[in-house]
C-alpha cells in the first residue's frame, strides 16, 4: 500500500499493516468504545490512521457494535442559560468518547404525551435529561434504551442520577448575607414543578433559619431574565437586606431594575445572589454573587455512565456534585 493512497480506499487493513499491528488490534484501537489494547499500540495505530487520512466507517461499526453512536439530550427550553454554559463542555466531552449529541426540546408535559402517543422514537445509546417534565420510567419509553441518565431530580432505582448538592453553596451564601448584617430576606424562585427547585427552595429556607434571617416573602419565577425583571417590582418599596434567586437569569434582570442604585454604593440597595455561576458573571455588566459547581466535574460524570454503562447498579444512590459561593460585587 502507497502512503499516497486515494482518499477513501485507506482501509482498517492498511492502517494495521503502517502501524504493526493485527486488523483485531487496530480495530479495538479506533473503536471509540473502551476495550483492550495497549496505550503504545493504540498510539503506533492513531498515528498510521492520521497518516494515511483514515476516517473510521461509522455506519459499518454501528452495525458492528449494536449501537449509533449518538446520545440525546432532552431539555425544557433552549434559551435556558444555566443549560447552554453546559453544552460546550458536554459536546467537547461527549464527542471525545465517540458519540455526538442530539438535542430533544420538551416544553411541558404535554410534548412528552405527544412523544408517546405518535410513538416518536430515536435510536440513541443513551438520554441525559435535564428537562423537568420527564421521569425515568417513560424516557427509557420515548428512547426504547435503559441507558436514561436523570439530571432533574426524577430518577428511580433503575436509573442513575446527577445532582448538584446545592445545600453546601447555599449554606455558605446565607451565612455570607448574616455575616454582612442581613436580618431580611425575598427569595425568587423558579419553575415550582421542578423536583430540584424543591430541593433546593427548601435548602434556602432551612438555611435563612439557621442564620436567623427572616424570609419575608417568595416572589415566582422561571428563571427567566424576563420573570427576574418582573420579580423586582414585586419586592416592595421597603427592600429587604437580601435577594436571593434560584437562578442567575432572574437575578441578572433584577439588577437591571436596581441598576442605579448598585452604580451608586451609597447602601440605599440590597445584597443579591444568584444560582448557576454562569460564564457572563465573570464580565462587568453582571458582576453578580452565586452559587455554582464544576460543570467539567458535572459532565465528566455524565460521560463516564454513557462510556462505562456497567458501573451502574440499580438502586445506587445519585451522584452528588458539590457547590460552593462566589462572592462578586452586588453581594459587597
Amino acid at each position: 500500500m502507497k502512503d499516497d493512497a486515494a482518499p477513501g480506499k485507506v482501509t482498517i487493513a492498511d492502517v494495521a499493516r503502517l502501524a504493526g499491528v493485527s486488523k483485531a488490534v487496530a480495530s479495538r484501537a479506533l473503536s471509540p468504545e473502551r476495550r483492550p489494547v495497549s496505550d503504545e499500540k493504540r498510539e503506533r495505530v492513531l498515528a498510521a490512521a492520521r497518516q494515511l487520512g483514515f476516517r473510521v466507517n461509522l455506519l459499518a461499526q454501528s452495525l458492528t457494535t449494536k449501537t449509533v453512536n449518538l446520545v440525546a439530550v432532552v431539555v425544557n427550553h433552549i434559551h435556558d442559560l444555566s443549560d447552554l454554559d453546559l453544552f460546550d463542555e458536554l459536546l467537547a466531552q461527549t464527542q471525545a468518547v465517540g458519540k455526538q449529541v442530539i438535542l430533544i426540546r420538551v416544553g411541558s408535559v404535554a410534548k412528552v404525551d405527544e412523544f408517546l402517543r405518535q410513538g416518536v422514537a430515536y435510536h440513541v445509546d443513551a438520554a441525559l435529561v435535564l428537562s423537568d417534565f420527564a421521569d425515568a420510567a417513560t424516557v427509557r419509553q420515548m428512547f426504547r434504551t435503559e441507558q436514561v441518565i436523570m439530571l432533574n431530580g426524577r430518577h428511580d432505582r433503575l436509573s442513575p442520577a446527577i445532582i448538584p448538592d446545592d445545600a453546601q453553596g447555599i449554606d455558605e451564601a446565607v451565612a455570607h448575607a448574616a455575616g454582612r448584617g442581613a436580618k431580611t430576606a425575598v427569595l425568587v424562585t423558579g419553575r415550582a414543578t421542578s423536583l430540584v427547585e424543591q430541593a433546593r427552595v427548601a435548602a434556602y429556607k432551612k438555611a435563612l433559619e439557621q442564620h436567623g434571617i427572616r424570609l419575608g416573602k417568595s416572589v415566582q419565577g422561571d428563571y427567566s431574565y424576563a420573570s427576574g425583571h418582573a420579580a423586582a417590582g414585586e419586592l416592595g418599596p421597603s427592600l429587604p437586606d437580601a435577594v436571593f434567586c434560584t437562578s442567575d437569569a432572574m437575578a441578572m434582570g433584577i439588577l437591571d431594575v436596581y441598576r442605579e442604585r448598585f452604580a451608586r454604593g451609597d447602601g440605599k440597595r440590597f445584597a443579591l445572589y444568584g444560582f448557576d455561576d454562569l460564564s457572563l458573571l465573570d464580565f462587568d455588566a453582571y458582576p453578580i454573587a452565586s452559587i455554582g459547581y464544576d460543570k467539567s466535574v458535572f459532565v465528566r460524570e455524565m460521560v463516564r455512565m454513557i462510556a462505562e454503562p456497567g458501573h451502574f447498579q440499580p438502586g445506587m444512590p445519585p451522584v452528588l456534585i458539590p457547590t460552593r459561593f462566589i462572592a462578586r460585587s452586588t453581594a459587597a
